[in-house]
């Protein structure tokens, strides 16, 4: 923006200078032009009269040959301005020929405060030549101001003036409208709905102030709804486990051993289903600490629980690698993917990747893979395929949800891709 309006401020002071110097030009044109037509109308007429100007005095001198030495640069406008001048006045000339020469005040018969009025800038001489009919030339000089790199200054001291009247107070002016802006700005990417945080302060122009209150106010409804929902979990989670804790007990009476078995099977999974479920509502807000803490022992003891329940699963543990984690969540995450392995692909061959800026845990087993159009999709909510809709497999497709959404709050993420050997391969990354 300060640019934008450094190079709009340049660009008109250019426009307005240019249009000055235009000005000046016509009016150093017309200064020059006149008084050098009166004093050659003034000679041709003395010469008719029998009175011819000298060749070594005066203004007009009189000249055998054209006194113009090839080669000076010349001013076209002058000329054009002598001639109509001389042809107006009914004194008509072969030719008007002008050359820029350096300035020499020694040759110059102006009286002396006049040059010392003009030598306060550099200027050169311009010798105006006029061709009588005769074949004799009259000359005449002016002071022809030297404008060149004088003009350039003067166009970027005027600019830097300018810039200090105007750029830099509206910069200061600026600067103190957008600090609130700038604020609100920080305030909505630290944006943590499990911190209350302070509220910014309403200030700034009218339309910024209530934007920052409209934020303020929108933080406290975002906090006091996240709240109401805890509460809600906490207690629809009490009173769906009391009555499956009841069903757990009555079913201790049912005298036939694979009804009962079956029984205990499926609140088993209702219970499952139930923490899964709350546990996702609840990711963004976990009530669990972040802490220090030793990755390979973290998955060892996952894979552990697995060894324990007789499957196929295994992990080479390595050195310690010391994370910032909310452990029981990142158990959580990483036993959804085993179980995934476990279920649709028979093993689950459990590694860490460490690399410089992040650590790697990946988990591959040997099924069948997912089709690369499927390879996002099953991470959504509820959404299981088509070969693992049976009620062996169980399930109602929250586990890769889930553990996305806690790999995702720890700053780290989740990707599935199919191995060329045959197989899925599920990898955590989390930045060290």
């Amino acid at each position: 923006m300060a640019l934008l309006l450094a190079i709009a401020l340049f660009v008109a002071q250019a426009i307005s200078f240019t249009l000055l110097l235009r000005e000046r030009r016509s009016l150093l044109l017309e200064q020059i032009s006149g008084p050098a037509i009166a004093r050659l109308n003034d000679s041709i007429e003395r010469s008719t009269n029998g009175r011819l100007p000298p060749p070594d005095r005066g203004r007009v001198r009189r000249a055998a040959s054209n006194p113009i030495a090839p080669g000076l640069p010349r001013v076209t406008e002058v000329e054009t301005l002598i001639r109509e001048g001389l042809v107006e006045s009914g004194h008509p000339v072969v030719r008007v020929l002008t050359g820029v020469r350096p300035f020499h005040p020694e040759d110059f018969d102006w009286p002396r405060r006049r040059f010392d009025r003009r030598r306060q800038h550099p200027v050169d001489e311009l010798l105006i030549a006029v061709q009588q009919k005769t074949g004799g030339w009259l000359v005449t000089r002016s002071i022809w101001p030297r404008d060149g790199l004088y003009l350039v200054w003067r166009l970027i001291a005027q600019t830097l003036i300018l810039y200090g009247i105007i750029l830099l107070p509206v910069l200061w002016i600026g600067r103190r409208i957008s600090r609130p802006l700038r604020d609100l700005t920080r305030a909505a990417e630290g944006f943590d709905p499990r911190e209350k945080g302070e509220p910014i302060p309403e200030q700034g122009p009218l339309d910024v102030s209530a934007l920052i209150a409209a934020f303020n106010a929108l933080r406290l409804r975002i906090g006091a709804m996240l709240e109401e929902k805890d509460r809600m979990l906490g207690a629809i989670g009490h009173d769906l486990r009391t009555p499956l804790a009841a069903l757990r007990v009555r079913i201790e009476s049912v005298e036939d051993d694979q009804d009962r078995l079956r029984m205990a099977d499926t609140i088993a999974e209702m219970n499952k289903t139930l923490e899964d479920i709350l546990s996702l509502a609840r990711v963004g807000r976990p009530s669990e600490m972040e802490t220090d803490v030793d990755l390979n022992a973290l998955v060892d003891a996952v894979v552990a629980d697995f060894h324990d329940l007789g499957q196929d699963v295994t992990f080479e543990e390595g050195g310690r690698l010391r994370l910032k984690l909310r452990p029981s969540l990142m158990r959580r995450a990483v036993r959804n993917l085993i179980e995934n392995a476990v279920k649709y692909g028979y093993v689950a061959d459990v590694r860490i990747d460490p690399q410089p800026d992040h650590i790697a845990i990946i988990v591959a087993d040997q099924g069948p893979g997912i089709a690369p159009d499927q390879l996002e999709a099953v991470f959504d909510p509820f959404i299981r395929l088509e070969s693992s809709r049976n009620r062996d497999t169980g399930g109602i497709g929250l586990g890769l949800a889930l553990a996305r959404s806690i790999v995702r709050e720890a700053g780290g993420d989740i990707r599935l891709t199919n191995r060329p050997e045959g197989g899925l391969a599920a990898t955590i990354t989390l930045p060290r």
